[in-house]
């Protein structure tokens, strides 16, 4: 039941039969049981991650104590049911408060204040659908004991052996690919927690919520430029379970890199362009993926210069971005590596080894692949990568139309940007669910419409349960994803419209109507 405070007192003169019908419903000022319920959600969260998340080979807390039986068969069951249910609650909190707020009930500090409710436990949970964060430490102890991790993989190394053997098979021999000044934070998380895994996690977490910090200073700015609504954008960008789950209680280094990337946009519509270059190539050095909104920053800066000639402006705003684009790119680098070591652009093309439908190029792939091997055998792996090598000429086109469609700068810029990130997540190998906030972050902060909200609610909904609790993909579960597909889907009506099949309303007590048949 909605946060509702209600009168008591009939209308003067009303029957007294009358009166359960005639109370008034006044909006209460701050949704405190939505708030709670996505709090229980999120500690029941972490207590299903315990035996269902990414838990630790060699786990010093349950391995062998009393509750060791959560890690295994009935236990593990137990955990998951727990786990989902946790989930169910937060998406619940969410699209309530969502409901709130295209109301107007709500304004954008209830749902901030809901967004650090719903994290707090995250941040000491096992990692939640994803077991990147082992990855990182991995990565960092490489650096640390001056194993190159971008020509080596974590595996061998012969210390921190915690650390090491949690990193995921398929990581355990592929070079890293992650910009050097990650892996620089990284190195420095490892060397402040040693071998203990568990707190390296816990560090990674409380370092990654600079990025956090950067997005909570920067949207409300960028709110103003883009024309959008702070609550809306604060309810996609920050309380979304993508951010919650998959960026905090994940974890994952694009949620600093989206607050370098906030901050550069923010600066770059301020004038401050140089600043705003510096900025988003620190954080194509976190994740590469920054790059992609260099060139759209060239374009408003052109239009902000005076020259008359369109061209001239455009050869001076390119020329001292490239520059400055260098003097970051190389310096960043050395200090990161201690070399001018470029090994991390080759290791780009590690995460392609992830296969699956939610890449569409790698979909279409294997669907005919699927079609084709009803006739005759024949191997997967052509039709995939002739797929995705039209994909990646798909993706070079539609970046190109958009950066063309951006020369006016401005506004349109940045929308041409959010869009060409977006595209890049369901594009280029691989997609992982939460590529896509990429573009949601940055298009959050322009005018939506209701409708398309509820199509963000379903997307987000699927997305985190597109993988296991463990980190392992659930895409080939038929039976699973077509049970997630309706509830994200039930999820996003809710969002337009409470209980949109009366699947509560059908339990509670409805008023007794008296069964008139006839006069005595």
């Amino acid at each position: 039941m909605d946060e509702m405070a209600t009168t008591t007192d009939p209308a003067p003169g009303a029957p007294a039969q009358a009166h359960p019908a005639a109370r008034v419903r006044v909006p209460s000022r701050f949704p405190y049981r939505t708030i709670a319920m996505g709090t229980l959600g999120s500690l029941l969260l972490l207590i299903g991650a315990l035996g269902a998340g990414g838990i630790l080979i060699r786990d010093p807390v349950l391995g062998h104590g009393p509750l060791s039986w959560v890690r295994y068969g009935h236990g593990q069951m137990l955990a998951n049911a727990v786990l989902y249910g946790g989930f169910a609650l937060v998406v619940w909190a969410w699209v309530r408060l969502g409901r709130y707020m295209l109301a107007g009930r709500v304004g954008s500090r209830p749902i901030l204040v809901a967004a650090a409710c719903w994290m707090a436990p995250l941040l000491i949970s096992p990692p939640l659908f994803t077991r990147d964060v082992f990855s990182y430490l991995g990565q960092g102890a490489q650096l640390l004991h001056g194993l190159d991790p971008y020509a080596h993989g974590p595996a061998e190394l012969d210390v921190l052996r915690d650390v090491v053997q949690n990193v995921h098979p398929v990581w355990q021999t592929t070079p890293a690919p992650y910009g050097p000044l990650f892996l620089l934070i990284a190195k420095g998380v490892v060397a402040l927690t040693g071998d203990n895994v568990i707190a390296g996690v816990i560090v990674t977490r409380l370092v990654l919520l600079v990025g956090l910090a950067m997005m909570l200073w920067a949207l409300p700015r960028l709110v103003r430029h883009l024309g959008g609504k702070l609550p809306i954008t604060v309810w996609l960008a920050v309380a979304s379970p993508m951010t919650v789950i998959h960026l905090v209680g994940g974890p994952h280094n694009d949620l600093l890199m989206l607050g370098f990337l906030t901050l550069g946009v923010l600066a770059a519509l301020e004038r401050k362009h140089a600043v705003a270059i510096v900025l988003v190539t620190i954080g194509m050095l976190i994740k590469p993926t920054a790059a992609v909104a260099l060139p759209f920053l060239v374009w408003v800066w052109a239009n902000h210069l005076p020259h008359p000639s369109r061209i001239r402006n455009f050869l001076q705003a390119g020329a001292i971005s490239v520059g400055l684009f260098g003097i970051v790119f190389v310096v960043g680098t050395w200090v990161s590596l201690g070399s001018f070591n470029l090994g991390w652009v080759t290791g780009l093309q590690a995460p392609t080894l992830v296969t699956n439908w939610l890449n569409f190029p790698t979909g279409l792939g294997q669907l005919a692949h699927t079609l084709v091997n009803l006739v005759i055998t024949v191997p997967e792996s052509p039709f995939v990568t002739v797929a995705r090598a039209l994909a990646m000429l798909t993706l070079a086109a539609f970046m190109v139309r958009q950066w063309w469609k951006a020369r006016n700068g401005g506004n349109e810029a940045i929308f041409r940007m959010a869009m060409a990130l977006l595209a890049t997540a369901i594009l280029a190998p691989p997609t992982l669910p939460w590529y896509l906030t990429w573009g949601f972050v940055i298009a959050s902060a322009f005018p939506w419409r209701r409708r398309h909200l509820a199509i963000v609610v379903a997307v987000a909904s699927f997305l985190v349960l597109a993988y296991y609790p463990t980190g392992e993909q659930a895409l080939y579960d038929w039976w699973f994803v077509a049970l997630v597909l309706a509830l994200s889907v039930y999820a996003a009506a809710s969002l337009l419209r409470p209980d949109p099949l009366g699947l509560v309303g059908a339990w509670r007590r409805q008023p007794e109507v008296p069964d008139f048949v006839g006069k005595d």
